[in-house]
């Protein structure tokens, strides 16, 4: 139901977004005549990136060098993104459509934060380090640039325009709504032959216990966290120099424990939050508890509805006779379900230690449609391996896992009606076909914002690109 072309846009949305740091966008300096001549493009993905400075393209206030294509090639090689059907002319028609929705940002007045924006700079550098093995320094000579400011500058200026872009598309598909007449005519016109097929699908329930920990050792944390303010306000200590040392947050240790918040886009949970926000600038909370375990929050910065601040995350640990226990009381759980005591609903209602799914009678959400319904070969590889061999109805044994805090946690699994690989059902499957009839509506909505932009924005495509076969009329012809 979706073109080839519209599966291949998709592709290289991701890749573009996973990556947005290997392209570059400049301010318009010069503007190149293009050649008399057309070249025949080499659409192959070449393993060699070249060094060239030339402009390739032009749209609005943007230019598109020749190298930027060349460049995330390699990026996306070095990351080890696989770019088999991908073609040069593909990405570079990606380049464009984010330069002109980053246009038409700056064009609606559209406001993007530079505080988020340099907060993700930080992050890609991180994960980049991470997954490539090098460091700082050879990253910067790698990208041959004279010093770490120069380079972040950039990725600075390539995040900015990929945010402009991003709150383009959103504008642009706000409004976009699908109504249940609209659906229904969407799969009417789906000839029989030509339905959609769904794999097999299974309901997925769940009753977890975790081990208790013990008012001593959650105390013990709490001192310990006292302690560390203490030394902080009262000695001078440094603060970020104990994220590094003591923290459980490793994700966030790099960065010396920092988050920017935003009070109009919650990120964190909620107790961290409102703890946060009631902060002044250069005040430490007291010990918080979350579901992670206790904080104290240092707010370094306050800019208008953002707040910088760092924490010190400490995780209670689990006694061994704690865990023993929590063992102990799902076997005894799981006999009485097998037994026909209770129900796997009615126990998870009563026992399970999982506050998500404990009101549904240990019911898992699927994340993707909001619903209980899991397609087999898209469920979670973790889930599946868990519950590949029960049938339906049946309770598995005892199984270990990890919880949030990364302490251990026990679980039993149910798989409930299962339903194998049908042929779409308009009854059946009603949530699905929405899905694919909104998309197919917010695809309309950008084609026909983009061809009604591209002829009205001044575009330029230089060089050898004016031979790719586009799916959009970039070449306005």
């Amino acid at each position: 139901m979706k073109s080839t072309t519209n599966n291949m846009r998709y592709i290289v949305t991701i890749l573009t977004i996973l990556f947005s740091f290997a392209m570059q966008a400049q301010e318009l300096i010069v503007e190149e005549e293009a050649p008399a001549v057309v070249k025949e493009i080499d659409t192959t993905l070449s393993t060699v990136a070249q060094k060239i400075d030339g402009v390739s393209a032009v749209i609005g206030e943007y230019v598109i060098l020749d190298s930027d294509v060349d460049k995330s090639i390699a990026q996306f090689k070095a990351q080890g993104a696989s770019l088999e059907g991908v073609t040069r002319c593909q990405l570079f028609g990606k380049l464009l459509e984010d330069k002109l929705y980053a246009h038409h940002a700056i064009q609606d007045s559209i406001v993007v934060s530079e505080a988020e924006i340099r907060s993700n700079v930080d992050y890609q550098l991180q994960q980049f380090m991470a997954q490539s093995g090098q460091s700082m320094d050879e990253l910067i000579k790698l990208y041959n640039h004279p010093n770490e400011k120069a380079f972040r500058d950039e990725m600075y200026e390539i995040n900015k325009s990929q945010k402009l872009a991003s709150e383009m598309q959103k504008k642009i598909l706000a409004d976009v709504e699908i109504t249940p007449e609209e659906t229904r005519q969407f799969f009417n016109a789906i000839p029989e032959d030509e339905r959609p097929t769904f794999g097999t699908e299974l309901k997925v329930s769940q009753i977890v216990i975790e081990p208790k920990v013990t008012e001593e050792e959650n105390q013990r944390v709490i001192n310990q966290l006292k302690e560390f303010k203490a030394d902080v306000v009262d000695n001078g200590a440094n603060f970020r120099s104990k994220v590094v040392l003591y923290s459980d947050d490793k994700a966030s240790t790099a960065q010396g424990g920092m988050y920017t918040l935003n009070r109009k886009q919650p990120k964190m949970v909620k107790e961290f939050r409102e703890v946060a926000f009631s902060l002044q600038e250069g005040e430490i909370s007291d010990p918080v508890k979350t579901d992670y375990g206790y904080h104290i929050i240092f707010l370094e910065k306050i800019r208008g509805q953002e707040y910088d601040v760092r924490h010190i995350l400490l995780i209670p640990k689990v006694s061994e006779k704690a865990t023993v226990e929590a063992r102990e009381k799902l076997e005894k759980i799981r006999k009485s379900i097998v037994d026909g005591d209770i129900s796997f609903a009615e126990a998870a209602k009563e026992s399970s230690d999982e506050k998500e799914t404990r009101g549904d009678g240990g019911l898992l959400i699927n994340p993707q449609t909001q619903d209980y319904n899991f397609e087999l070969t898209k469920i979670d590889p973790e889930v599946y391996g868990q519950i590949q061999d029960l049938e339906e109805g049946e309770v598995s044994l005892v199984q270990t896992d990890q919880g949030r805090t990364g302490n251990v946690k026990y679980k039993i699994l149910m798989v409930s009606d299962r339903v194998e690989e049908h042929v779409a059902d308009y009854s059946r499957d009603y949530l699905k076909i929405k899905e694919l009839a909104l998309n197919e509506k917010k695809i309309k909505a950008i084609d026909k914002w983009q061809n009604e932009k591209i002829m009205d924005t001044y575009i330029k495509i230089n060089n050898e690109y004016r031979g790719c076969d586009f799916s959009s009329n970039w070449l306005k012809e």
